[in-house]
């Protein structure tokens, strides 16, 4: 019954905590996009989070166990809004 608690807990990091990673690097994405014209870029920001989202979820698996996913994950959502926050400052509030 443990290791069935383990994977859910993985999943349950992957959906959430992909979500939001998938967010942020449409984020990303868009800082480095402002000469595009917004109908393209955001097409281009919207079809990046799918693929990051499903691939962080897909990914999630290789944890030895749900805490790890959610720290690991936890660690990429810092580092990853740090980046937007550095290449954005003025904008995000």
């Amino acid at each position: 019954f443990a290791p069935l608690l383990g994977l859910l807990a993985g999943m349950l990091a992957g959906l959430l905590l992909g979500f939001s990673l998938a967010i942020i690097t449409s984020g990303l994405l868009m800082t480095q996009l402002q000469g595009m014209p917004l109908p393209v870029s955001g097409q281009l920001a919207m079809w990046l989070v799918p693929p990051v989202w499903l691939g962080v979820l897909s990914c999630v698996y290789f944890f030895s166990s749900g805490l790890r996913a959610w720290a690991w994950l936890l660690g990429a959502n810092r580092v990853a809004l740090g980046l937007l926050w550095l290449v954005s400052p003025g904008n995000i509030t």
